[in-house]
């Protein structure tokens, strides 16, 4: 195997490599944007979950009906 051949599979190795970061660079940077996504509709489902339970706390205690 030449030089050259030995150089041309080199870069030939090299651009494959920056094309897979570069495509897992992409991928993550969405999955960034699902995680960010995720963590607000959680925070938001947190906050509803805890004013319902308020809300329900402070319901009226239950009686027996008039008619008893």
């Amino acid at each position: 195997m030449s030089d050259t051949d030995r150089i041309t599979q080199l870069e030939e190795t090299v651009a494959y490599q920056a094309k897979t970061i570069d495509e897992l660079s992409e991928q993550l940077a969405e999955q960034w944007k699902v995680l960010e996504q995720t963590r607000t509709k959680l925070d938001r489902l947190t906050e509803r979950f805890l004013s319902l339970e308020e809300a329900s706390l402070e319901a009226p205690a239950i009686t027996k009906p008039p008619h008893y």
